[in-house]
């Protein structure tokens, strides 16, 4: 998890999440929405071999521009969007949405902190207290 500013945008935050997330398992593959749709996102995972299940823009170029990787699946999504979607697990990104709406539901929106180091270490204990609750449900 990381905590930023409202003005750092989503995409700009993929490579240390990758990073992040990698020192922990092996990752094989990255959902997400349009808002890591970048050339240099595709790039970084091709480097790394992990796939790509990022939702592009409607109406990206299907010219490759440099960037190869992004041009495959342009061409794929335009194509046929509900092929690729399910063909590549799109649709499991409910689960990451279904815990960030549960977190708000049970801790609010807002935070109660004022300073930055503050408010980040609010955050992360509100993340760790949900994984304990999540943690403590008896499935």
């Amino acid at each position: 998890m990381e905590v930023t500013k409202e003005t750092v945008p989503d995409g700009r935050m993929l490579e240390p999440l990758v990073e992040g997330a990698s020192s922990q398992a092996r990752v094989v593959k990255v959902l997400a929405d349009g808002a890591y749709d970048s050339k240099a996102n595709f790039r970084m995972l091709d480097s790394r071999r992990i796939e790509p299940a990022i939702k592009v823009r409607k109406n990206s170029s299907m010219r490759a521009d440099g960037c190869m990787p992004r041009k495959l699946v342009v061409v794929e999504q335009l194509k046929n969007y509900e092929r690729w979607k399910k063909s590549h697990g799109y649709g499991h990104r409910w689960m990451a949405e279904s815990a960030f709406s549960s977190i708000k539901r049970t801790f609010g929106e807002h935070v109660t902190s004022v300073r930055w180091e503050n408010i980040v270490s609010e955050l992360m204990r509100k993340a760790s207290l949900y994984n304990l609750f999540m943690s403590m449900n008896p499935k």
